[in-house]
């Protein structure tokens, strides 16, 4: 793989061949013993300054800054580069961001994700850099969080900003880093590592698909891997609720989350701790809660009917599969949200969706999504997987070429996701089996989901700590993580419960009579598995 010097002929030749929702990235611990290559305390032989656009020699980029940071009591010294990298004549512009620690430095290289429409953010390179890490980051052709970079003012589409969103403006950023690391330190990384959530997850498998020598090992958190069913999906239960006439208040919709955890609560870890520990195995009947006095009302057959359809996901007109649905357990709120206008109750849709639709698909910026019926959701559906597949989905089962590269891949998601169901991404690894095998995937590969657990954390279940050491230890050790850790902590911040989170399909049971806090009290045994879906 790359590994020192030996990276940097080799990324510096293709460099020159170049045609070219919010997340959050897992904060690693202190780094371990360096693995080589680090400075060791000593001073990097190019000074900060001396890092221009004429010394690293890289086709359409430009150094626009180089700074020398002299640190404070929390962050160490560093050298902190902004870059400019085009691909001319489209006009477009991919910022880079590369903070270097100047006498702190690991040997490593780690690369920060974004979140939504956003591609990256500089102020996310500090943890990675207290730990030692030279990190990088990119705003992925576009500033800021919103869609807007996907029209042109004549509302054709851009679509150089958005094959920069897609996969190369990390592919710039990931070059350019590894460029700035060489001509700084003497020396390329030892080892690169990528780190995100979400957006930043499905940034990590589309590099890990399209440009398998890039990286050592991705963390992958939540990953939007079929970004092109997934995006236009979140927004199947607004279009039930608009098509059926039957906003349901949100107090209903929190009953009918509360009555789905308690009738499954034992299921899967055998615990009542208000986490529903193998969601898959879950088969509550939401028929069940007809008639359910709430803040808001009953609960009406009608209300069920909805609820029912969130759960299934989006169905063609005649019953066809065309995503995953709510997984129980899983919080309504955030993309069946509904508000009181003019004393009326109506959907309130989750705002990516309506940019995905009204900019990338309608191509209109007023559009109006009170318009859509199930017959234009279907047709949008089918527009959006043909339009955009390619340049925004990770979804790519052949992962021979990163396995063959010795690169290691960990994905984790919460099972109580409310905005990425976690069934796409168990399907996305058993496509992945069935096209590698299973042997060969759990080798290079591995899933682990965590039960109650949000978008990138919070919610009720013990949160996912350790990923990225994990991760680390995998690829420079050879320990493939059986389980990962989870914790609960009280509000001092005190750790009062622990967990082992189970490589899918297998799920953590408590064993006899142990204590529900202690992880030691439980072991993996074989869950519930995702049903095929017919697509």
């Amino acid at each position: 793989m790359r590994r020192g010097a030996g990276w940097t002929a080799r990324t510096l030749a293709t460099a020159a061949a170049l045609a070219l929702g919010v997340g959050m990235v897992v904060a690693p611990a202190a780094s371990a013993t360096p693995p080589g290559g680090g400075t060791g305390g000593a001073p990097p032989p190019v000074g900060c300054a001396e890092l221009s656009t004429a010394r690293l020699g890289l086709p359409d980029t430009t150094v626009t800054s180089a700074v020398a940071d002299p640190g404070d009591a929390t962050t160490p010294a560093s050298c902190r580069v902004t870059l400019t990298v085009t691909h001319p004549p489209a006009g477009d512009a991919v910022t880079v961001w590369v903070h270097l620690p100047t006498d702190t430095w690991n040997g490593r290289f780690q690369a920060v994700g974004g979140g939504g429409f956003r591609g990256g953010s500089p102020d996310s390179l500090l943890t990675p850099l207290r730990d030692g890490y030279a990190t990088a980051a990119t705003d992925a052709g576009h500033p800021g969080a919103t869609a807007d970079f996907a029209l042109n003012p004549d509302r054709t589409l851009n679509w150089a900003a958005i094959e920069d969103f897609g996969y190369r403006g990390v592919r710039d950023m990931t070059v350019t880093a590894k460029a700035v690391i060489a001509a700084f330190y003497g020396t390329g990384p030892q080892y690169s590592y990528w780190n995100g959530c979400s957006t930043g997850g499905r940034q990590g498998l589309m590099e890990a698909q399209r440009y398998p020598d890039d990286y050592d090992g991705v963390l992958a958190g939540a990953p939007v891997i079929n970004y092109s069913r997934l995006q236009i999906a979140q927004m199947w239960g607004q279009v039930v609720m608009l098509e059926e006439a039957n906003p349901v208040a949100p107090c209903k919709f929190d009953a009918a989350l509360r009555a789905t955890i308690a009738a499954c609560d034992t299921v899967g870890d055998g615990v009542i701790d208000g986490v529903i520990g193998d969601p898959l195995g879950c088969s509550f009947d939401l028929g069940t809660l007809v008639g359910t006095a709430t803040p808001c009302g009953d609960i009406t057959a009608a209300d069920v009917e909805v609820m029912r359809r969130i759960a299934q996901g989006p169905r063609t007109q005649d019953g066809q599969f065309l995503w995953y649905g709510q997984a129980p357990g899983t919080p309504y709120a955030g993309l069946n949200d509904t508000e009181v206008v003019d004393g009326q109750l109506v959907g309130k849709p989750f705002q990516y969706d309506l940019w995905w639709i009204g900019l990338f698909l309608a191509q209109d910026p007023g559009w109006d999504w009170r318009t859509l019926t199930y017959a234009g959701y279907e047709a949008f559906f089918q527009q959006s997987i043909e339009m955009y597949s390619a340049v925004f989905s990770a979804d790519d089962p052949d992962l021979s070429a990163f396995a063959d590269s010795g690169g290691k891949a960990l994905l984790w998601h919460g099972a109580a996701d409310f905005g990425v169901p976690f069934q796409g991404t168990v399907d996305y690894v058993e496509r992945v089996q069935d096209t590698m095998g299973p042997g060969r995937t759990d080798q290079f590969l591995r899933l682990f989901l965590a039960p109650g657990v949000g978008h990138c954390g919070g919610g009720a279940g013990p949160q996912p700590v350790g990923q990225f050491e994990a991760l680390v230890d995998w690829v420079e050790r050879g320990h493939a993580p059986r389980t990962l850790d989870a914790e609960a902590v009280d509000a001092s911040g005190a750790v009062v419960q622990t967990r082992p989170l189970c490589a899918y399909p297998e799920v953590a049971r408590l064993v006899g009579h142990g204590d529900p806090a202690d992880a030691g009290s439980y072991r993996c045994v074989r869950g519930t598995e995702l049903e095929p879906a017919t697509r």
